[in-house]
């Protein structure tokens, strides 16, 4: 009982934090990095509020007369366990790429749709779980309407005054107690009455064949329960089945439940708690038992008060968010409503708006990426649509893999751990399909998976061709490592590093010249060369016309992708001690893959051939995906390649997708134009995303565009790439002033500076390895820990390098 009054105490403090908001909005006296706020409602579900504890999301309206609350439960896909193996297909591989090495491409494109396809040739689909719909009454003539996401708590929002009487809503998604709560509370008692409904989704599109069956009903004598199952989709029995709950506390007031509805009439406050689960084990596995779980939930829910549920939330919450900090110049537009800086961005001063957009990005893969979670998809966990595009499943020729470049450098590590587990999962069917698909070892994946794993080539032969889906994911276990330096990390990853490598040291094939390996075949990602003979044809295995085929044969981005896989398994292999002929046959093999070529019109070729491409200017970046993310190109150490790499990204221009425009912005910052990179990034924040961030060009919500604008901002402040630290790279002008702390480096350091008119005042490094340090400075600086002074050295190179001790702080002030 001795910790009550701390208990209490911090409580009181956050109470008072949260109730503060909405006059300081009023003010202009909040922190315009960590708060999004808006005077009307969600007009449609993209404008809506996301909530999320990594496995269910919410979608908060923020309505005054009928609230709506979306709902996700991150397991809940179509379908069930199956495979798209297709037994004997690398019989006829010999002959694709004898056909593509002789240029009948689309000869080689239909033989591959017909031999080589995963069945069924498309996957299956995220679903929207719930709707919780709240109908008030006695709320008319509204004003004073202020709704909000406070990222330093995770909690959204909304607050109005209706005849006299101010209501409020707050919505947080607690990892620790698996709930979303509301809590509605008025300035005046028994004011709150409403009727509540838990409402289940159907796929009315395809109502022909959808079978994603639920049921409403009431819940005892204070809540609402939903119970459904998923929809059999493309032949593949729907087995996942469902079970929802909505539990209400009032407080004063009546309750009663009436069917399907939940009636509460003249409360004081009302808090509900929404708890879901499924019967989802794994990718093979569906034999848990939902209600089982579900009653869990809510037993481990009793006897908790809101403000105890809330309070864990927060701390758990707080325990991740606050690692990083990053302030930037605020102006008197850094206080209008978020929707309205955005409209502004360019064109006003306004650089706060960067820092809020990094520090959302950071809030979302909190949200919806945890230890134990599903990996984020293309919609994180969010998603209201039975049909959503491109399914919301994970799409991994660019998407996927943006979602998880922040996590390292915005101190998430743990958070990508669900990524390494989709990874590990992959390794089960991407065995089937090296050995039935290609006739190789190890295993592969490619373009598109789903909640089961499935990893053979999908979609059509446009797409399926790129073999190089699972390499780049084993980037990001590389790239884990050299963030935390933890080795028994890499022991642990290895041998997928190794199986990757496998497959390609057998996929690999001579050119005809005989000089260099390529992937045949191969493909760009979805874009289409202009070469003789390429033009619109019907394509059998999607019925559809394509303006071509993308078949070929070591496209620049396997080349690349390839370059760092064998260079980073080869130095794991080191590192581990372990099998030095394989990682020796690594070495050798990335020697021989196609080096880089300039076409003739001076930009970097996306094909070995100097071919043009039919859309103009195309979205994907794929051709430099070895200036970023990867590690082929850079400045310093590929100087050669540079200008070839910049005229790329100028002829592909600063508009286009979403995450395209993040890509580029992190692309700019590798080439340090720092005010390029600003131009295209509030470009997006004008032009090409949600009001709250989310990334929305002309299609439904993605979450990609959002954390790769969080890792490109960081790339413009702090990059670590070339074996040192370098201290603003890309700073725009705009940014003079600033201070970023908690951010991390490779090298296991992690980060806090200050800089004053574009000069780095202060920095602060916390060693987490005791790895010998480099930074890349202007001017002296002299290095201290512990008050004392550090011997230092300025490399060759021009990096100033130090030795460190784990667990200390190193201090750089530039010498006076």
């Amino acid at each position: 009982m001795f910790f009550l009054p701390v208990i209490l105490s911090g409580m009181l403090r956050v109470q008072a934090q949260e109730e503060r908001i909405a006059g300081s909005i009023d003010r202009k006296e909040f922190d315009p990095s960590a708060l999004l706020w808006y005077k009307a409602p969600a007009a449609v579900w993209e404008d809506a509020l996301p909530v999320g504890n990594g496995r269910m999301g919410g979608m908060v309206f923020g309505r005054a007369g009928e609230e709506r609350i979306q709902l996700n439960e991150d397991t809940y896909w179509t379908g069930g366990p199956y495979s798209t193996v297709v037994k004997g297909g690398y019989k006829k591989l010999p002959e694709v790429q004898q056909l593509v090495f002789n240029g009948e491409f689309r000869k080689a494109h239909d033989l591959f749709g017909r031999a080589l396809m995963g069945y069924p040739v498309e996957q299956q689909k995220y679903q929207s779980l719930a709707d919780l719909h709240l109908f008030f009454t006695g709320q008319k003539d509204i004003s004073g309407y202020k709704r909000w996401l406070d990222l330093e708590t995770g909690i959204a929002s909304v607050q109005y005054t209706a005849d006299g009487v101010t209501y409020r809503r707050d919505v947080l998604a607690s990892e620790p107690d698996q709930v979303i709560a509301i809590r509605l509370t008025a300035d005046k008692p028994g004011c709150i009455s409403f009727a509540a409904t838990l409402r289940g989704v159907r796929n009315q599109a395809h109502s022909n064949y959808a079978t994603d069956y639920f049921r409403m009903d009431g819940n005892g004598k204070d809540g609402l329960i939903l119970t459904g199952k998923s929809a059999d989709y493309m032949g593949i029995e729907g087995k996942l089945r469902y079970e929802a709950a909505i539990t209400a506390v009032p407080e004063g007031g009546s309750m009663t439940v009436e069917g399907a509805r939940l009636v509460v009439e003249h409360a004081d406050a009302v808090t509900l708690y929404f708890t879901a689960a499924t019967n989802f084990v794994n990718y093979k596995d569906v034999s848990a038992n939902e209600h089982d779980r579900m009653e869990r939930y809510r037993t481990a829910l009793s006897g908790k008060s809101y403000q105890v549920i809330k309070a864990a939330h927060i701390r758990d919450y707080k325990g991740l968010f606050d690692r990083v900090s990053l302030t930037l110049p605020v102006t008197e537009n850094s206080f209008l409503p978020t929707d309205e800086r955005k409209q502004k961005a360019g064109s006003a001063s306004d650089p706060s708006l960067s820092a809020l957009a990094y520090q959302f990005g950071r809030y979302v893969l909190i949200a919806s990426s945890r230890p134990g979670t599903q990996a984020a998809n293309l919609q994180g966990i969010w998603n209201d649509n039975p049909n959503p595009m491109w399914d919301a499943k994970y799409t991994t020729n660019i998407n996927t893999q943006m979602n998880y470049w922040p996590v390292e450098s915005a101190n998430l590590s743990e958070c990508a751990e669900p990524l390494l587990h989709l990874i590990q999962d992959l390794t089960d069917q991407g065995a089937e399909v090296a050995k039935e698909h290609y006739g190789c070892r190890g295993w592969v994946f490619h373009q598109n998976t789903d909640l089961w794993r499935v990893a053979a080539p999908m979609d059509g032969p446009t797409w399926g061709t790129f073999t190089v889906g699972g390499a780049w994911l084993c980037t990001h276990l590389w790239e884990h490592y050299r963030y935390t330096g933890d080795t028994a990390y890499l022991r642990k990853v290895y041998p997928i590093l190794k199986g990757s490598v496998q497959f390609f040291l057998d996929f690999l094939v001579e050119q005809p010249n005989g000089k260099w390996l390529v992937t045949n075949p191969s493909t760009s990602p979805e874009n289409f060369p202009a070469r003789r003979g390429n033009g619109k044809y019907f394509d059998e295995v999607t019925g559809s016309f394509l303006p071509g085929t993308s078949i070929c044969a070591g496209s620049s981005i396997d080349m690349q992708i390839l370059t760092d896989l064998f260079g980073e398994y080869a130095e794991a292999a080191s590192l581990l001690q372990q099998d030095p002929d394989m990682a020796g046959k690594a070495r050798a093999a990335r020697s021989r893959l196609v080096p880089p070529q300039i076409g003739q019109d001076g930009a970097l070729q996306e094909w070995a051939e100097d071919w043009g491409q039919t859309e103009h200017p195309h979205r994907h970046m794929s051709p430099l995906y070895g200036l970023y993310p990867g590690n082929v190109f850079s400045i310093r150490h590929t100087p050669q390649w540079i200008d070839a790499c910049k005229k790329l990204l100028v002829l592909r221009g600063d508009s286009s997708a979403e995450w395209s425009r993040a890509w580029k912005v992190a692309l700019w910052a590798r080439l340090r134009d720092g005010d390029h990179a600003y131009s295209v990034l509030n470009g997006y924040l004008r032009d090409a995303s949600n009001p709250q961030f989310f990334g929305n060009h002309g299609f439904p919500v993605q979450v990609d565009g959002s954390l790769g604008l969080t890792a490109a901002i960081s790339e413009m402040l702090v990059q670590s790439h070339e074996g040192m630290i370098g201290l603003l790279p890309a700073l725009p002008g705009e940014w003079k002033d600033g201070e970023f702390k908690g951010v991390c480096t490779r090298g296991a350091f992690e980060l806090a500076m200050k800089w004053k008119n574009g000069q780095v005042s202060n920095a602060v490094i916390l060693s987490r390895q005791g790895q010998l340090c480099r930074v890349l400075v202007r001017g002296p600086m002299t290095v201290t820990v512990n008050g004392k002074k550090v011997h230092t050295r300025i490399t060759k190179d021009g990096f100033l390098e130090f030795p460190t001790e784990k667990g200390q702080h190193y201090t750089l002030q530039p010498t006076k």
